[in-house]
């Protein structure tokens, strides 16, 4: 029987002898979702109901267009290979830390006030070059940032969980002895019991005055409650593409706090990210169909 894919998008080419059912999130699925053995998942449409994943028994492969997956591993039936987006973001990613920091370091919010008054005033800015950024996260998406940074003449000090220092990347323990040297920090970890409130009040006030922080990992990984009274007293800054609780209410008031930039979570989601996902997933169905290692695999499902 050819294997069955329920993907979000109908302009892949299959492989010979597969049969794909499109399905991108909305609405009811197709009915004879229990024939799938390959479910790519559709990007950005929040978790996918356990319920769906209940009605495939013959599912084998979980395809996540996401770099982090931590939500579903609680969700996938044992057995099943959950394989993640890793590298589709990394410069959808940087570009959208870049634009933050510049964003910020240039005032561009308060030009941009000006421009809706017609108001000409002009100001010295701050500037990236030469500023000292800490890079909390050294992944794949951290060296995208890392590249951007470096060719703005930042002055970039890595960070990981763990020490490497073959490659210069001090440990997350190092991170009070660090944070009073920064300039600019920059978040870009997974939502793990070893990263939720990573910079909490105690870090937040190890900073030095007018630093900003970026967040462009998990809004987790921040202490809001703390940032907030940071910010609001116009000590530190903060641009800000993820948030706990995410969405942000309408009426909170980090919203409305001056120096803080906030961004929906659209960071990976630029127009090279669709183009990159696609060929991805082709090759994944072309190596599934010759019963290949697939690519990105986090795990097997053992329930």
């Amino acid at each position: 029987m050819p294997a069955r894919v329920l993907m979000p998008w109908a302009d892949i080419d299959l492989p010979e002898g597969m049969y794909a059912r499109i399905y991108d999130g909305n609405g009811p699925p197709p009915e004879d979702v229990d024939e799938i053995e390959f479910y790519v998942l559709p990007y950005d449409r929040g978790p996918v109901p356990a319920s769906l994943l209940a009605r495939m028994p013959a599912l084998k492969v979980v395809q996540s267009l996401s770099a982090g997956v931590e939500s579903l591993l609680r969700r996938v039936p044992r057995g099943v290979q959950l394989a993640n987006g890793h590298g589709l973001h990394d410069l959808s990613v940087a570009e959208h830390a870049l634009a933050l920091i510049h964003a910020s370091q240039r005032e561009l919010p308060r030009w941009f006030a000006q421009q809706a008054t017609g108001s000409w005033a002009r100001e010295h800015t701050r500037s990236l070059a030469d500023s000292r950024v800490l890079l909390i996260g050294y992944g794949a998406i951290g060296k995208a940032i890392e590249r951007q940074l470096v060719a703005a003449e930042a002055l970039v000090t890595r960070v990981a969980r763990t020490a490497r220092p073959v490659e210069d990347v001090r440990g997350i323990e190092e991170l009070p002895a660090l944070l009073p040297h920064a300039d600019i920090v920059v978040l870009i970890v997974p939502d793990t019991p070893g990263t939720r409130g990573l910079l909490g009040a105690a870090q937040l006030a190890a900073l030095p005055d007018d630093a900003l922080i970026v967040n462009v990992g998990r809004g987790t990984a921040i202490d809001t409650a703390a940032l907030l009274a940071e910010t609001a007293s116009g000590r530190l800054r903060a641009a800000l593409d993820v948030l706990d609780p995410e969405p942000l209410p309408g009426d909170h008031p980090l919203w409305r706090v001056p120096g803080v930039i906030i961004t929906p979570h659209v960071a990976g989601g630029s127009a090279s990210f669709y183009p990159r996902a696609k060929r991805f997933v082709a090759e994944q169905l072309r190596r599934f169909a010759a019963d290949a290692p697939l690519l990105n695999v986090v795990t097997t499902v053992s329930g």
